[in-house]
């Protein structure tokens, strides 16, 4: 008797089973053609952080078509996906956000992404000294500015001119034993070059407001006009304002790049989203030599000469390059997007040669 329970219990486990996967087949099939054994592929993944950032993009590419993930963000619950195969996520803000948004998505059954890229597109705090307000930057490099030790600026050591520190450090000129494994994070520089020489020459957007903040700068080129460039980004929770704070990022990245690398955006989300993707790499569910990073500035991280630091962090926003910096995300990160869309069988097998 008890072994005939077992038995049966188990056949309607098995049929719970197939009709679960019979169900999914069926939901898979309902999304359309581009759905194979691994999911629908894509070509690209835009990942954005908030909704400003990723309404851009569905603003110009539709239509879309709506795919609801389970484990995404309950303020961004789908995918927005085109016919080139495009498709738009939002995280949520934030490191945890953009850490389980995007281990969600890539472990979805939904998508099969071995040959997806990935562009992480978003807007910043910008350093006056590399870029401006509207200017996009494509980075080499994603250093995490959260992952340090800190004294209290009024309680730092003789001799310290900063009260951050590498974990496990003695001064803060030492580079920490890299621990945590995401403290730094290098691109493929050959996407990232490509996606610079395919965007270098875009118009971007611009408004009075933020020409009359970049205005107070006396120098360039913070007070230039906007531009694409190359440059690397910080990725931390807590957002920053002033000089010495603004000092010590630069120096942070280039004491975790042994000087390659060279600050000049501020965000709190990407290295958070790579170590998901390196994750999901690790899976062999995505490759991680097709990601590239792409932050616009909305704010300057420091003040101009004469303005206090609270002063630029209160009054962030009167910088006027919020719409800028949002609209600057397509048309920077449009050019590659196109390129790899609809030349893709060059791009399938890995950035071609230029």
């Amino acid at each position: 008797m008890l072994t005939r329970t077992i038995l049966s219990i188990g056949a309607i486990a098995l049929t719970a089973c197939a009709a679960t996967a019979s169900s999914a087949q069926d939901n898979d099939s309902a999304f359309g053609a581009g759905y194979g054994s691994h999911g629908r592929h894509v070509k690209v993944m835009i990942i954005s952080m908030f909704a400003p950032e990723g309404q851009v993009w569905l603003d110009h590419l539709g239509p879309w078509e709506s795919i609801p993930v389970a484990g995404l963000s309950p303020d961004y619950p789908d995918v927005h996906c085109n016919k080139q195969d495009v498709c738009v996520m939002t995280t949520g803000m934030g490191h945890a956000n953009a850490a389980a948004s995007t281990m969600a998505l890539t472990f979805s059954p939904r998508f099969d992404l071995r040959h997806t890229y990935f562009l992480i597109a978003g807007i910043a705090g910008i350093d006056p000294a590399q870029g401006t307000i509207g200017s996009a930057a494509w980075s080499k490099y994603l250093v995490d500015f959260g992952i340090q030790w800190e004294l209290d600026g009024r309680e730092i050591p003789p001799g310290w001119n900063t009260g951050y520190l590498g974990i496990n450090t003695t001064n803060p000129n030492q580079k920490p034993p890299l621990d945590y494994k995401t403290e730094v994070f290098q691109l493929n520089a050959k996407l990232t070059d490509a996606a610079y020489a395919l965007s270098r020459n875009a118009v971007l957007s611009d408004s009075a407001q933020a020409q009359a903040a970049r205005a107070k700068f006396g120098y360039a080129p913070a007070n230039q006009p906007p531009a694409v460039i190359q440059c690397d980004t910080l990725a931390g929770d807590t957002w920053f304002s002033g000089t010495d704070l603004g000092q010590r990022a630069r120096d942070w990245v280039k004491i975790l790049t042994d000087g390659k690398g060279t600050y000049c955006t501020t965000q709190q989300e990407d290295n958070a989203t790579f170590e998901a993707l390196t994750r999901a790499a690790n899976a062999h569910r995505v490759d991680l030599s097709r990601v590239a990073d792409l932050r616009t500035g909305s704010d300057f991280d420091r003040p101009y000469a004469g303005q206090t630091s609270a002063d630029n962090l209160l009054n962030y926003a009167a910088q006027g390059g919020f719409t800028p910096a949002v609209q600057n995300l397509f048309a920077a990160g449009n050019p590659l997007v196109q390129e790899i869309a609809t030349h893709w069988g060059e791009w399938r097998d890995g950035v071609p040669q230029r």
